[in-house]
């Protein structure tokens, strides 16, 4: 079971759709080009559940970016109204989440949690080098039925030709969703796994961004993001941690 890893796809998400604002530092940057990319993405993240420590996620860079619609992978993003430095996007992006008896003794003999996939809506807002984001993203399969709201405050500064955005992030997910992937349930239980109905989280975050177009004429992209979980997450008897770190890499040019 990888709650974690569907946050650390999240923070893959934003690394990715993540683009330097025009305004940074009050200087006029050039439109990224618009058309078919390609590149690599590898995500490393500290896991929170037991007998995980770290891991690595390899991410194939193969999608479009066009006016409005913007396709990486799985994940999807469709530019529904931008106005006054506001833009409303509709967001497609699939929950990496699921159960792997084989991994940890913890998860044997539970029902399998299923990956899913969560469809919402994202908003945000610039002004001059601030960037303000807030996005809602529902299980649009069923399978927790459960839904998250993230938020985000970035500030965007530029050094010649890279851009740098420390940001805070504050995150919701809803009892549904916390509890299909951190409860046990009564049928579960054994005696090293008690009975758990988990609650609504939510988890604050900080990290930094870093993008640049200087190498091999394409993009590239650092992220670093550590989070502190809920007591929701952390009291679980799934796991054994209540904070961890993410970092993201990727390299993506245009054909």
């Amino acid at each position: 079971m990888r709650y974690r890893y569907t946050l650390c796809t999240t923070f893959i998400a934003v690394s990715l759709f993540w683009q330097p604002s025009a305004n940074a530092d009050n200087e006029t940057v050039r439109p990224e080009p618009r058309g078919f990319i390609y590149g690599v993405g590898v995500g490393v993240n500290q896991e929170l559940y037991q007998d995980y420590r770290r891991r690595t996620v390899p991410i194939p860079v193969v999608g479009y970016r066009g006016e409005r619609l913007s396709v990486y992978g799985p994940f999807i993003s469709y530019e529904l109204l931008q106005q006054d430095g506001l833009t409303l996007t509709a967001r497609l992006a699939p929950r990496f989440a699921g159960t792997d008896a084989s991994k940890s003794p913890v998860f044997e003999g539970m029902q399998k949690r299923k990956t899913s996939m969560d469809a919402g809506v994202g908003l945000r807002y610039d002004w001059q080098n601030i960037r303000l984001e807030t996005s809602w993203l529902h299980d649009v399969l069923g399978n927790s039925d459960g839904y998250e709201v993230r938020n985000r405050i970035g500030y965007q500064h530029r050094f010649g030709p890279v851009f740098v955005e420390p940001h805070l992030s504050l995150d919701y997910s809803n009892a549904r969703l916390v509890n299909y992937y951190y409860g046990v349930r009564p049928e579960e239980v054994t005696s090293n796994r008690p009975a758990y109905h988990a609650g609504s989280a939510w988890n604050p975050g900080a990290g930094v961004s870093v993008a640049t177009p200087i190498f091999w004429g394409g993009m590239t992209r650092l992220g670093l993001d550590h989070r502190w979980y809920d007591d929701a997450i952390a009291d679980s008897p799934l796991t054994d941690r209540r904070r961890g770190f993410q970092l993201f890499f990727s390299f993506s040019r245009f054909f």
